[in-house]
């Protein structure tokens, strides 16, 4: 049977690619996609997730508009994704529209409407979320696991040490751990490394097929090592799809349950997924005690090649 999954995202280049993938994989069940502020404005976001699901000639998912702005913070978008926040392809405009209620309505109507337990699949800061979680905590009953893009164990990228969508919203982040089901952080750790080989990005762009043209059109705007040209069409990381991919296929990354908090306060860690690795309690839970911190699936390592094969498969499905 397909798994029910929602996606909740700020679509963007990579997020695009992830939303190509989980309508064309027969062992999803994409039940709905909400929007959130985060590489682009929400009403950006709405725009571009609609535009994507009609080039994947997708069947009518219901689209929702959600949080403009995080929780505290102001909204900051991600420039790398281009003034649009789909690479400034000119895409054309969609003729889908979203459903005339919030997403976090939609979210709650979604999953408790759902005959199965929900995978929910945040790609996208993590305001909407955290607005379900706080004002419709009923939900947990029939959520399955959340999978979310976002933190690191390693290195930041919107800082050195926090990863964009935890930076962006960091309050929701910390809401988001408190669930009470089992989650999965699909970090920079193991984003970065998975990257579709510039052969492939060549036969997808020279596709005839909208859908899978336009995969190969997102890969080409995200060259493997920053700083490249996109016009130089180089590998393009998969990005946020990469935790799509380990929906499908959980065996295809490694992780270890451990101790992971957000830092809050102000200054160079904020938006920080701090991530317990040590084997055993330091001097200062001795002197001051422990602290109770979630425990999370956390991917620190993944197999590449196989997660390429399955991405290429899918979206090459028509």
């Amino acid at each position: 049977m397909s798994v029910p999954v929602i996606i909740d995202c700020d679509t963007g280049v990579d997020d695009a690619l992830a939303l190509l993938f989980a309508v064309r994989h027969p062992g999803l069940d994409l039940r709905a996609v909400t929007c959130v502020a985060g590489n682009t404005d929400v009403d950006g976001v709405v725009r571009n997730t609609l535009t994507v699901l009609e080039q994947a000639g997708a069947p009518d998912i219901p689209v929702a508009r959600g949080a403009e702005r995080p929780l505290i913070e102001p909204a900051r978008s991600a420039p790398v994704h281009g003034a649009d926040g789909m690479g400034d392809l000119g895409l054309p405009v969609p003729r889908r529209r979203p459903v005339d209620v919030d997403a976090v309505t939609l979210l709650h109507r979604a999953i408790l409407g759902s005959p199965r337990p929900v995978t929910l699949i945040p790609t996208a800061p993590l305001t909407n979320i955290a607005l379900l979680l706080r004002t419709h905590p009923e939900v947990t009953r029939n959520i399955e696991r959340i999978v979310f893009m976002g933190g690191a164990v390693a290195t930041g990228n919107a800082t050195p040490v926090a990863e964009f969508n935890v930076w962006h919203d960091p309050e929701a982040a910390a809401v988001l751990l408190t669930a009470g089901v089992p989650i999965t952080m699909y970090g920079l750790d193991v984003f970065t490394q998975v990257v579709v080989p510039s052969a492939d990005v060549h036969r997808l762009r020279a596709s005839e097929e909208p859908g899978t043209r336009l995969a190969g059109e997102l890969l080409a705007h995200r060259p493997a090592h920053p700083g490249e040209a996109p016009e130089a069409e180089e590998a393009g990381g998969l990005g946020d799809a990469g935790a799509v991919c380990a929906v499908v296929d959980p065996a295809g990354i490694g992780t270890r349950l451990l101790p992971v908090e957000v830092s809050l306060a102000p200054g160079p860690t904020r938006g920080q997924t701090v991530v317990d690795r040590r084997p055993r309690p330091g001097e200062a839970e001795h002197h001051e005690g422990a602290r109770e911190q979630a425990l999370v699936d956390v991917a620190l390592d993944v197999d590449v090649e196989r997660f390429v094969k399955l991405y290429l498969a899918t979206v090459e499905r028509g």
